[in-house]
């Protein structure tokens, strides 16, 4: 059974999720890898404005292929999430509330995810192709200069992913088969 959740997303939401959990996430998500998270939490030390919702909001670490002509987005499959790791902590404390990614989180990461109320949800890697389907509309929204690193504002509907990491710190890539 597929759960399904739309953005912003709502407290009593996160709290009924469960490792394992199917989801499908509508609504807004944005894109940030590293470069970005870098810039992000830049900003927020000099509390300067962002150029992205971050309450009650996900991101996405993706850096999507360029749209071919006719399509909104190319391939935009999950990166690796421990490159955000030394910010995410950062993000989650300044309202963040979801992660989508690929792979295993730090210990400072899945403290943050526990103290928050945050979720981290992973995105089947090498399923760029099928996963960009369920983006109706992309924008870049800041540092377009970092090219498919730059931050995205993503509509999504029925965006599919798993739950890795729930508001309890349970944990996938911990948990094994059992």
């Amino acid at each position: 059974m597929n759960i399904k959740l739309t953005t912003p997303f709502q407290p009593e939401d996160l709290a009924n999720l469960k490792v394992g959990d199917n989801v499908l996430i509508s609504g807004v998500i944005y894109t940030a890898r590293d470069a970005a998270h870098k810039r992000i939490v830049e900003l927020i030390e000099s509390g300067k404005e962002l150029p992205l919702e971050l309450k009650d909001n996900a991101i996405y670490y993706t850096g999507p292929t360029p749209a071919r002509p006719g399509e909104v987005i190319g391939s935009a499959g999950p990166t690796t999430s421990y490159r955000m790791d030394a910010y995410a902590p950062t993000l989650l404390d300044n309202g963040l509330k979801g992660m989508i990614g690929k792979g295993a989180r730090s210990e400072d990461v899945i403290e943050s995810i526990v103290r928050n109320e945050a979720v981290y949800f992973v995105a089947i890697g090498g399923a760029g192709a099928l996963l960009s389907e369920a983006i109706i509309s992309a924008e870049v929204i800041a540092w377009p200069e970092l090219g498919p690193e730059a931050v995205r504002r993503l509509e999504v509907k029925d965006f599919p992913c798993i739950v890795a990491i729930d508001i309890k710190g349970n944990n996938i890539f911990k948990r094994g088969d059992r």
